[in-house]
């Protein structure tokens, strides 16, 4: 089972990373900008509950996958269910 989660600074090739890993080994991709951040102008971050429960569903509903993103208090809620982390600088 393939779970990992790569994380690191913005240009660092997370993304880049995170679609090849999810292509060659068939892995969900979840980018998490995609749940970070409210549908408004100007842009404001979710609430950490909000996304805490979008990403649990993830997790749930995929057995592999890859996340991939820069924000730690989202990261911190998915440590324990990544069987590998990787860091790009």
């Amino acid at each position: 089972m393939a779970r990992i989660l790569i994380f690191g600074n913005s240009g660092s090739g997370k993304t880049t990373l995170a679609k090849r890993l999810s292509r060659d080994h068939v892995l969900a991709h979840l980018d998490l900008d995609e749940l970070a951040w409210l549908k408004s102008n100007p842009p404001q971050r979710a609430p950490l509950e909000e996304s805490g429960k979008a990403l649990k569903k993830f997790v749930e509903t995929h057995n592999t996958w890859v996340i991939e993103g820069c924000y730690s208090d989202l990261l911190a809620l998915l440590q324990n269910d990544a069987d590998e982390i990787i860091f790009l600088n």
